[in-house]
């Protein structure tokens, strides 16, 4: 029998990614997510698995005692994977209060209820289920790094070569952010994700729980909330709308595909060693504006090549330019920079980051372009709201 793996948040952008990799395997686990289905959240996006049965759907929240209590007994999961946490920087700016509630006081309730349910089989003279539980964080809890080359330079041969690349990979500073690199969160989402995972380390620590801490970087695909760079410029490129860039879009982000991710988070949760981090980036630094940039030319292209696209668009191709641009004050405690360095991952799994960033992206853009009526479904009146809010206009 495939063991039972519970997924929570497994309703946001990562989480989907996930699951369907989890159902897709051959033989594939028994899932069961669980998902209070926030702002971020979309049933829909699992709805042929949930209908078919391979998926086993629970609304609710990490911070319930009560409900996740009785879940572990009843479904009895070998694996835990806690995907469920508020994420956007600008909206812990506005409020910090629901960051604070699921991102620090709902994962050390699932880590104590988990306790609880484990010490409990124990007592009972019973064989522990569960095997691990990984905690997912961001590379965000280490503040930010240096623009220390902004002209860009490529990193070594032969890191490129151990990544399968023809070119090094680009870089805009000289440092990374490691394992043992200090926390030093600049937001109120990177504080409680801070927070978060010292608290999922002291459960290792203090009550020999199985736990891991992964930290990624900037992830980009499908399923991805429009709120978020790439799937907002794709967006309101085709809506004929302002794009919104912070500052002067100089701020640099290390881009990991979210299939990377998935397969980094597999084989932490079947290969890592208890009490352990793990950093998973995609070596793809790339400035904002470049990626801002780089998304119009594609979305212009694809829009000029394809009658179906163009049909999409409310304006026409030679009004997908740059002049779209509208530069915006920044925002508060911007980091600079960020860079993973994933050689501890690498080197004691085996995992590598396949996605071709040029390829992946372009990937992307046709997703949304080919699930508008996913887009327009999860930009409703709540997220235009927010929108207003943010940068003005409708």
């Amino acid at each position: 029998m495939e063991p039972t793996i519970l997924v929570t948040g497994g309703a946001g952008f990562i989480g989907v990614n996930y699951v369907k990799a989890l159902v897709s395997a051959s033989p594939a686990p028994r899932v069961v997510v669980l998902d209070a289905l926030t702002y971020a959240g979309c049933l829909a996006s699992l709805s042929d698995e949930i209908a078919s049965g391979t998926v086993v759907f629970v609304r609710g929240d990490i911070a319930d005692s009560g409900l996740v209590a009785s879940l572990l007994r009843r479904e009895r999961p070998a694996y835990i994977v806690n995907f469920a946490a508020e994420s956007h920087v600008d909206r812990s700016i506005a409020d910090p209060r629901p960051f604070i509630d699921t991102n620090i006081v709902g994962t050390q309730n699932l880590l104590e209820q988990a306790r609880r349910w484990r010490d409990g089989q124990i007592a009972a003279g019973d064989e522990p289920t569960l095997k691990r539980f990984v905690q997912i964080s961001t590379d965000e809890v280490y503040g930010h790094l240096a623009i220390d080359r902004p002209e860009g330079f490529r990193l070594s041969a032969e890191l490129g070569r151990s990544l399968g690349r023809a070119e090094a990979p680009l870089a805009y500073g000289t440092e990374s952010f490691s394992e043992s690199t200090p926390l030093n969160p600049s937001s109120p989402y990177s504080a409680s994700k801070a927070s978060a995972d010292m608290i999922a380390l002291a459960y290792a620590r203090t009550f020999a729980m199985p736990v891991c801490v992964t930290r990624c970087s900037n992830n980009y695909g499908p399923y991805h909330f429009p709120e978020k760079l790439i799937p907002l410029v794709i967006n309101n490129i085709l809506e004929g709308r302002a794009i919104p860039v912070y500052g002067a879009g100089e701020n640099v982000r290390d881009w990991l595909h979210v299939d990377d991710h998935v397969r980094a988070i597999e084989a932490v949760r079947l290969g890592g060693a208890d009490g352990e981090v793990y950093n998973i980036g995609g070596f793809n630094e790339r400035r904002n504006i470049d990626i801002v940039r780089r998304l119009i030319d594609t979305v212009r292209r694809l829009v000029e090549s394809d009658a179906r696209y163009r049909e999409l668009a409310a304006i026409s191709p030679e009004k997908m330019d740059y002049n779209l641009i509208s530069y915006v004050a920044d925002r508060a405690a911007h980091d600079l920079r960020y860079a993973i360095d994933s050689s501890k991952l690498m080197e004691r799994t085996g995992w590598r980051p396949e996605v071709d960033f040029d390829n992946g992206l372009e990937r992307t853009v046709r997703w949304y372009l080919d699930k508008r009526g996913w887009v327009k479904d999860i930009t409703d009146g709540d997220y235009r709201d927010y929108y207003r809010r943010m940068y003005g206009g409708e």
